[in-house]
């Protein structure tokens, strides 16, 4: 039972901190107010920002909990359409998949350019604040820290157990 809890904290503290710093990369590029500008909806920016927590917290969901990405296997055991639910669903689940394609690339592409623009700023704000020395080891210890737990993720193999 201390086991389980301890994961179960570890878990949840892991995925925080994960969260909190895809949600600091997207802030401190300004992708969601870049949006808004770009297509003249700023006044629904705060449907934009619930819209990415809400696809975050559905990733985390179905990534975490088993059955939630058996849809399609559901439908085709039911057949509620007869015969012809095996060709339907086929053809929304390609559309789905089309479409979801299509958003995330233009996400990433958008995010991969709004990065692309911050690095320019990186050396202007290291300047300001004063921060001279240390940004090298800083990115070095997240580097490493990095390496250190995919080694251990895939040496240990805890892919294979989810332990």
């Amino acid at each position: 039972m201390g086991k389980q809890l301890f994961l179960a904290v570890l878990g949840a503290g892991a995925g925080i901190l994960v969260s909190a710093g895809v949600f600091t990369v997207l802030l401190a590029v300004g992708l969601v107010p870049r949006f808004a500008g770009k297509t003249h909806t700023g006044r629904k920016i705060f449907l934009y920002e619930e819209m990415v927590v809400l696809g975050t917290l559905t990733g985390g969901a179905v990534s975490i909990y088993r059955g939630t990405d058996q849809l399609g296997r559901l439908i085709r055991e039911r057949l509620p359409f007869g015969g012809q639910t095996v060709q339907i669903w086929r053809g929304v689940s390609f559309l789905i998949l089309l479409l979801f394609g299509l958003f995330a690339g233009i996400f990433v592409g958008c995010l991969a350019v709004a990065i692309a623009e911050m690095l320019d700023s990186i050396p202007i704000l290291t300047r300001r604040i004063g921060f001279r020395h240390g940004l090298g080891f800083m990115v070095l210890s997240v580097a490493l820290g990095k390496l250190a737990g995919s080694l251990i993720y895939f040496v240990l193999r805890f892919y294979e157990t989810g332990l």
